[in-house]
């Protein structure tokens, strides 16, 4: 089997590399930059050639704009590139390589805000998204889907719900904690500053995620969307206390309301049960694995 891996020099696209290649899966890379292959989805006849090139047996769409405080500071940006450059792959895959898997990476924000009554919340429930980036990702899911019933392509969809590991720059929860706390520890600075720790999340280890997509591809079922995640919530507040607990030191925490979000939403868990009946899928890393290899890889840098 032959994978076209979009954004593949990003953070889970360098995990799903290793993941498809330590399973027989010939890859090829297509990155904007720092990629084997160099390609603009902007750009839909480069991307044409490219398919038609590679030929690949299975794409996993995951370039794009990743941010749900950049999508806030420019949103036509967000836009232009999870919309329009998801329609340009769409395009040049119809005509390029028709007989294509393609799994399209969405995510858990375009649930929006969920009652806690309504968490596990299941692939069934309302999207109600709350963000530019959530609209943004659900328009390119809803396009998709349009595509697949349109012209039969085999797409599937995932909601993936947070996940994080070693090697997730800083801008996101679990690396902005780890890195501050390094810094502490090597005395460059007295004090980290967090966002609102009320929140609770779903938080995924990337290699777990990253086993989730390749099962997809093997055994989920065109036109559906599956919820990727851990299937737990936890608090952002008990996040940084772990991490503070694996550092051994005391730590003054202090609010920065630039790191707050204009909307952010109180809960967010997944009900993982459709990836697992079908695919199989199990957790293999708990959350204290995850953040002692994040801690132990800030500190490696």
């Amino acid at each position: 089997m032959k994978a076209l891996v979009t954004g593949s020099s990003g953070f889970v696209g360098t995990y799903l590399k290793e993941e498809l290649q330590s399973n027989g899966y010939e890859t090829a890379g297509m990155d904007i930059k720092g990629s084997e292959i160099k390609g603009d989805l902007s750009d839909v006849k480069g991307v044409m050639e490219l398919l038609k090139e590679v030929s690949p047996d299975v794409i996993f769409h995951l370039a794009g704009q990743a941010s749900v405080g950049e999508s806030w500071k420019d949103f036509k940006k967000t836009i232009d590139i999870n919309v329009g450059c998801t329609l340009n792959l769409l395009d040049a895959a119809r005509y390029a390589c028709g007989d294509a898997k393609i799994l399209l990476v969405g995510s858990s924000d375009q649930y929006g805000r969920v009652a806690m009554e309504d968490c596990p919340i299941k692939e069934s429930h309302e999207l109600h998204p709350a963000s530019p980036y959530a609209v943004s990702k659900m328009a390119q899911e809803q396009l998709a889907l349009l595509y697949q019933k349109a012209y039969g392509l085999d797409i599937l969809l995932t909601r993936s719900f947070n996940h994080t590991g070693p090697g997730q720059r800083t801008g996101f929860a679990v690396p902005d904690f780890a890195s501050q706390i390094v810094r502490i520890e090597r005395g460059e600075k007295p004090v980290i500053y967090v966002g609102n720790l009320s929140a609770k999340r779903d938080i995924c280890d990337v290699r777990d995620v990253v086993r989730a997509y390749r099962l997809l591809a093997q055994k989920g079922r065109a036109g559906e969307v599956y919820n990727v995640g851990s299937g737990q919530a936890y608090s952002l507040e008990d996040i940084l206390a772990s991490l503070i607990s694996l550092s051994g030191l005391e730590i003054r925490v202090e609010k920065d309301a630039e790191k707050c979000r204009p909307v952010d939403l109180p809960v967010i868990q997944s009900d993982i049960g459709k990836l697992k009946s079908e695919t199989g899928f199990v957790l293999k890393y708990s959350i204290l694995d995850t953040l002692k290899d994040t801690l132990d890889y800030w500190r490696s840098k």
